[in-house]
């Protein structure tokens, strides 16, 4: 395995609890008590996922992940006693992958680390790349690039999936629950509130109007869809 898993918290007899644990099963564990000490260990580190508190002293999990999420495109899990909705979509729409409150069972935090691994696995493996194109967007299935009107637009790692699950099944209603399973995984088929969140996001990225999109339409009660008219064309990976 030697996955290298970095852990963000102030309480350092968690970060031991956790550090233990985790070796344990096989990873490589890297802790650090502040949001500053944690970007340091990330930048000489480069671990696979972090794990991230929220309420920490100077520098909290919110700013932590922001300057992460700017650095990186790491998976972060944020860990916290916070637990109202209002903080999971703040936690969301600032770049984590996945929200798991405080508290949890050790195993459950195991499955949404070996989860966000999979999936970061996963983006690696095609050797033939897909692109999308029209008169106004360009999208490479492969490496997540989206060119809208000549402008590259950044998307999260969590945005990119889900726009390439809908490009890739381009015309057809993809039901909520097979984009939960798709792009966060089993455990997530009833967070509808995560795929709320991120369409919203995708829409004010790519849509010239996002209250009445021309890409990522609405099947009340259903799914999502990718309605672009545009065509695809395959290229071998360099």
């Amino acid at each position: 395995m030697n996955e290298k898993i970095l852990v963000i918290d102030d309480d350092t007899g968690l970060l031991t609890l956790l550090q233990l644990g985790l070796e344990r099963d096989g990873f490589t564990v890297i802790t650090a008590d502040s949001g500053k000490e944690g970007l340091r260990r990330a930048y000489e580190t480069r671990p696979d996922v972090v794990v991230l508190d929220v309420m920490m002293p100077e520098m909290d999990g919110w700013l932590t992940c922001q300057r992460l999420r700017s650095m990186c495109d790491t998976p972060i899990i944020m860990l916290t006693a916070k637990t109202d909705q209002a903080d999971i979509l703040k936690g969301l729409s600032l770049g984590a992958d996945d929200y798991l409150t405080k508290p949890c069972s050790f195993d459950e935090l195991k499955a949404r680390i070996r989860t966000v691994l999979r999936r970061a696995k996963a983006d690696s493996r095609d050797e033939w790349r897909a692109i999308y194109a029209d008169d106004h967007l360009r999208i490479d299935l492969k490496d997540g690039t989206v060119i809208r009107q000549g402008e590259e637009i950044h998307l999260t790692p969590i945005e990119s999936r889900l726009l390439m699950y809908l490009v890739s099944q381009k015309g057809r209603i993809v039901p909520h629950r097979e984009l939960l399973i798709s792009i966060w995984g089993p455990e997530y088929a009833r967070e509808t509130s995560y795929l709320s969140v991120y369409i919203r996001y995708l829409r004010r990225k790519i849509e010239d109007d996002p209250s009445s999109p021309r890409y990522i339409c609405t099947r009340w009660r259903m799914g999502y869809y990718f309605a672009g008219n545009g065509t695809f064309q395959s290229e071998l990976k360099e």
